[in-house]
């Protein structure tokens, strides 16, 4: 009986890596777990479902990205037909409060880092399955504004220890877009934001056309465009601002709010915030500060770390739970880290010995030295086989394994250990030998 064959064929948009891209990715994942936990973020997972009505609920046009469920076979009787794949970690984190407020500490600071899903159309960098890693702080009935001037300078601190270059967080304050429309006499402040966030994407030209479409006038789009143009790395935004003629009292919370936030960078990440008065931010929860970070030299791969502060996502209809927050694209940012500027990991395991075989009743003495190397930390793997040595060395190499242990290979019968890139060799003891700290773990590699 002869056995069908499926052609195997990659799903767009769900991307999967190779081991060395695999241990790069986890390398950013420790280093962005660290440094949420250092500034006290307690860790949370949420469940991948949540109710389409709550998904619809406040994500804009997240109608369009999220995936339905539903069982292939038995009778579900519409059970599963109203549950969705969440789309980003904000409206599950936001229903996680709402469920758990009575036991948890005000103000609650959680970080989450998980898949999540969005049915758009892939393109390089931008994929229907991926993983961010979100921080957010919520509490009671209000939010110190403080907390919207420490979100940016976490991630400040994070990209400072990862291999991404140079980067910028670019920083507004929807209060000030939101004011100044008002001043101008621009009531459909939400739509008018949608068309202003696509400003990076279209151009001026075409966002200029889809603001008269809209029903601005060209005085009122001149004034959009020159609001948008605004963009220091300190406090003299305001006075730009202030130079428009534009006056409104949210246009002035929002300047004082932006003001503060840009200080805080100024003082402790001097360079790295950016006022930026272009950024928007799509999604209509946010109602404060919102951000989206750029890596300096490759700005056309647009953000790979966004947010902002959202006053009423998470409420009850008695209380409300007001949050800021911002999320790292993973995903996105290893591929293009990968594809675009070469970034691999140095092997493409984490074992740093392969223990030599040599010969198969000899198996055992290698698992015995396996054991004690791995007792002191020391990842190793033992040879598949009891190959020439030349061989099980080739296996090492291609793997990236620097270093090769060779049971009973010294005089009496000791062991000895090669450094297969430097070819020396020397008698070592499983018990108290030393692996270098540079090549204990997988080290990013770039060209």
């Amino acid at each position: 009986m002869s056995v069908p064959t499926t052609k195997v064929t990659p799903i767009s948009g769900f991307p999967e890596l190779l081991p060395a891209q695999r241990l790069l990715e986890l390398h950013f994942l420790d280093v962005i777990r660290e440094v949420f936990e250092l500034h006290g973020f307690a860790p949370l997972e949420t469940r991948a479902v949540e109710p389409v009505e709550r998904l619809l609920g406040k994500g804009g046009d997240a109608d369009k990205e999220i995936y339905g469920i539903g069982r292939l076979a038995g009778d579900d009787s519409g059970r599963d037909a109203a549950l969705g794949l969440h789309f980003d970690l904000t409206v599950p984190f936001a229903r996680y409060v709402l469920e758990n407020a009575g036991k948890l500490a005000f103000p609650f600071r959680r970080y989450q880092i998980q898949k999540v899903w969005r049915g758009e159309r892939p393109q390089e960098g931008r994929f229907r399955e991926f993983t961010q890693a979100d921080i957010d702080v919520v509490d009671v009935g209000e939010l110190a504004p403080h907390f919207e001037a420490e979100m940016p300078l976490v991630i400040a601190e994070a990209f400072s220890r990862l291999p991404v270059g140079e980067f910028r967080i670019q920083v507004n304050n929807r209060k000030i877009p939101e004011g100044f429309f008002l001043g101008i006499g621009l009531t459909d402040v939400v739509g008018t934001l949608r068309i202003v966030d696509r400003l990076a994407k279209i151009g001026p030209g075409p966002v200029a056309e889809m603001l008269i479409e809209s029903g601005a006038s060209e005085e009122q789009v001149q004034q959009v465009l020159a609001l948008a143009s605004i963009r220091s790395s300190d406090l003299s935004f305001v006075d730009a601002v202030r130079a428009l003629g534009v006056q409104h009292p949210t246009l002035d919370e929002g300047l004082d709010a932006l003001s503060a936030v840009i200080s805080a960078g100024l003082e402790q990440a001097p360079g790295v915030l950016v006022a930026d008065l272009s950024i928007a931010r799509g999604l209509d929860y946010y109602t404060g500060t919102v951000y989206e970070t750029q890596l300096v030299g490759s700005e056309s791969w647009g953000s790979v770390c966004s947010g902002g502060r959202y006053d009423s996502l998470a409420t009850d209809g008695r209380t409300t739970y007001p949050g800021v927050g911002i999320s790292i694209g993973l995903t996105r940012l290893v591929h293009l880290l990968v594809s675009k500027r070469g970034l691999t990991a140095s092997r493409s395991t984490p074992a740093a010995v392969l223990v030599a075989v040599v010969d198969e009743a000899g198996r055992e003495a290698s698992r015995r030295v396996a054991s004690a190397l791995r007792s002191r930390g020391i990842a190793c793997e033992v040879a598949p086989s009891a190959a020439r040595f030349g061989k099980q060395i080739r296996y090492a190499d291609r793997r990236g394994i620097p270093f090769v242990w060779f049971p009973g290979a010294a005089e009496g019968g000791g062991d000895q250990v090669k450094d297969i890139r430097s070819g020396e060799q020397v008698d070592a003891d499983a018990a108290t030998w030393s692996c270098p700290e540079a090549d204990l773990k997988p080290s990013v590699v770039t060209p």
